[in-house]
């Protein structure tokens, strides 16, 4: 019973081990600047989670590093340039307009303009494609009615 009991015990233990991470600031713009950054930054190893909410060792090492420095007194853009150099755009949620970045950020536009031409082109062939009605002499009316009557005779339609 006693080594259930220990088991019981050891089990219920396992959560004491999470770690939550508390920096210390010296101003509360600080304290906003670093959560900021945390939300504004990506998890390299997740990918589509920011630092905030990711618990990979690597998010947990880049939140120290982000702490660190703004606890320097580094500004916004060398925390930015320093992660960007590092780990590329990638690891930024919003990039930057750049030439590596110019095909994901044209590419919408680019096919909204051919989707629109395509539109314009093919409403332009319908109209274009579709002759003016046409009116009959009396002698085509005559024929035409006479087509039709033979038609509806040889269906049947006529009794």
């Amino acid at each position: 019973m006693r080594l259930l009991w220990l088991l019981v015990v050891t089990l219920l233990s396992v959560s004491a081990y999470g770690v939550i991470e508390t920096y210390e600031f010296d101003t509360d713009l600080q304290r906003q600047r670093y959560n900021a950054f945390v939300e504004e930054l990506r998890c390299p190893k997740c990918q589509n989670q920011n630092l905030s909410g990711s618990d990979s060792a690597i998010a947990v090492d880049l939140r120290r590093q982000v702490h660190s420095m703004i606890m320097d007194g580094k500004s916004d853009m060398e925390i930015t340039q320093y992660m960007v150099d590092r780990y590329g755009d990638f690891i930024l949620y919003k990039p930057r307009f750049s030439g590596a970045s110019l095909a994901l950020w044209l590419t919408p536009l680019v096919l909204l303009g051919i989707g629109v031409g395509v539109w314009l082109t093919m409403s332009v062939r319908r109209n274009v494609s579709q002759p003016a009605p046409t009116t009959l002499d009396d002698a085509q009316r005559a024929r035409l009615e006479s087509l039709l009557e033979d038609d509806k005779s040889a269906n049947g339609e006529g009794r």
